[in-house]
């Protein structure tokens, strides 16, 4: 039967009892509450330790148990695994445990079983660096957020300093990371840093992790946080999926948080010293430090940020698309009765079935592209300048019905039922007005005028409004509005008084 092992603190207590109270074996065994003969033992091993009391001031506890009870050498019963070899095979897709215990067998044949395969790797890992417990899958995930920190521009001509902002993303798997400065984080900025991260990086990720910024996450939800809808179409156009990072749960974006520090001392802190007057200026002192970040040897892994891209992430990113995402906003619209939808006084058409319907214009620098339902219904070029009408034929319904089948001929017969007044006052949008369209648009509206207010009173507007030469549909509501004050009526009597000269006096 194996001898007691005392603790640390009984095994000091045992020595001193020895050697200043001079007891005898069996009477330190009483003090203690242990038998006399793991008291000997303890005694035995502390002179085979060549240690007496008192004990050096600088022998602590764990060392004193080692030395008077070493630990003794136990042959492993199987090939121990290379397990920093299978967590880098475990970092490529597809590559399982089972897979490599597998080959493990075959090239030792008396190793582990799988159960204790997987234990053992549990258990190294548990004595790694924390970071190592993180799997990232190549090409998986890419993490983005901004510095906590910003960097100063100056004004070359007034000294003023802006402040900007430095956008960071880092890959997963291999910690591959990009950097740029931008002056804001609005939604155009945002986007635009990641799609130079995407090119940058020569391929996109399976999943990009943010953090809620509003230029991204409209609306926050642990389960389905609402993303901004420029950002959902940049999601769509590189066929990446949005996987925003929970409320205050650093850890879900752990990656980024550690590429951010790294970013902060060795790129920032390096360029404090420097004085950037323009943006460009910043991103080219920027794009020459993380150069050099890229390339610096890893902490706790073999290899460069760089080098682990070129083995992990760069195989296994998907290709970028063909035509580079072009940044757009999105606005709400109805569609007129002319089956137009306005934006910037500018007039797009749309299928005129979508009349009255509500509508999404995509809104990007050259073009306008209008959803109805999530489906695509039209796309216009850009209009710029005076106000104008774009409409593309199909647009038009092969047989005009009820409010549809409207032209200029009928407005003017139902003008004509109104007044004559009214009759010439839509002759002159016909005349006045660069589009045809622009001129039904217009006379519809003051046709309007006259259920909203009667029929005589619209005449008498437009009698006012042909007089006063002024044509526009809201110039003829104000005339509603607003009638003219009736003049005074003029006095019959005349005043007499002293001080009334009357008509005589300038005779």
């Amino acid at each position: 039967m194996a001898q007691a092992r005392l603790s640390v603190r009984k095994i000091r207590e045992v020595l001193r009892l020895k050697n200043e109270a001079r007891l005898s074996d069996r009477q330190i065994g009483a003090v203690l509450g242990s038998a006399r003969s793991t008291v000997q033992e303890c005694l035995k091993r502390a002179r085979l330790a060549g240690l007496s009391w008192p004990l050096p001031a600088e022998l602590g506890d764990e060392e004193l148990g080692a030395r008077l009870y070493p630990r003794a050498e136990i042959a492993p019963r199987y090939p121990t695994p290379d397990f920093a070899a299978i967590q880098t095979e475990l970092a490529h897709k597809g590559v399982t445990r089972m897979l490599l215990w597998q080959e493990y067998k075959a090239r030792h044949p008396d190793g582990c079983q799988y159960s204790a395969f997987c234990r053992d790797y549990e258990a190294w890992l548990g004595r790694q660096d924390a970071v190592m417990r993180f799997e990232h899958t190549p090409g998986d995930k890419l993490f983005v957020d901004y510095a906590g920190k910003t960097m100063a521009l100056v004004d070359r001509h007034t000294g003023e300093i802006k402040v900007a902002q430095v956008f960071v993303a880092a890959l997963g798997a291999s910690h591959y990371t990009y950097v740029e400065a931008s002056l804001t984080q609005t939604v155009a900025d945002w986007l635009g840093a990641h799609v130079r991260a995407l090119e940058y990086f020569g391929g996109v990720p399976r999943a990009i992790v943010p953090d809620n910024l509003k230029s991204g996450v409209s609306r926050v939800c642990r389960y389905e946080p609402d993303l901004n809808p420029s950002y959902q179409d940049f999601a769509e156009h590189y066929g990446v999926a949005i996987l925003p990072a929970r409320v205050r749960k650093p850890r879900d974006k752990a990656k980024v948080e550690v590429a951010v520090q790294g970013i902060e001392r060795w790129i920032m802190a390096p360029l404090r010293h420097q004085t950037f007057f323009s943006l460009s200026e910043l991103n080219a002192a920027l794009r020459i430090e993380l150069q050099r970040y890229n390339d610096r040897p890893l902490s706790h892994e073999a290899g460069t940020r760089r080098s682990r891209f070129l083995e992990l992430d760069r195989p296994a990113l998907r290709a970028l698309p063909v035509h580079r995402y072009e940044y757009a906003t999105w606005k709400r619209a109805k569609v007129f009765l002319d089956y137009h939808v306005e934006f910037e006084r500018q007039y797009y058409s749309v299928p005129y079935r979508l009349i009255g319907k509500s509508v999404d214009l995509r809104i990007s620098t050259h073009t306008i592209e209008i959803y109805y339902r999530g489906q695509s219904v039209a796309r216009h070029l850009r209009a710029n300048g005076a106000r104008r009408f774009s409409t593309e034929p199909e647009h038009r319904p092969e047989r005009h019905r009820a409010v549809i089948e409207l032209n200029h001929e009928r407005l003017l017969e139902r003008a004509e039922a109104v007044g004559p007044a009214t009759a010439s006052l839509l002759r002159e949008q016909v005349h006045r007005r660069a589009h045809p369209d622009e001129a039904l648009r217009a006379s519809l509206g003051i046709l309007r005028l006259a259920h909203d207010f009667s029929a005589v009173a619209l005449e008498q507007a437009c009698e006012r409004a042909l007089a006063l030469k002024t044509y526009s549909y809201r110039a003829v509501r104000t005339l509603i509005i607003t009638p003219p004050a009736p003049a005074a009526a003029a006095s019959t009597t005349a005043a007499t008084h002293d001080n009334v000269r009357g008509a005589g006096y300038f005779t």
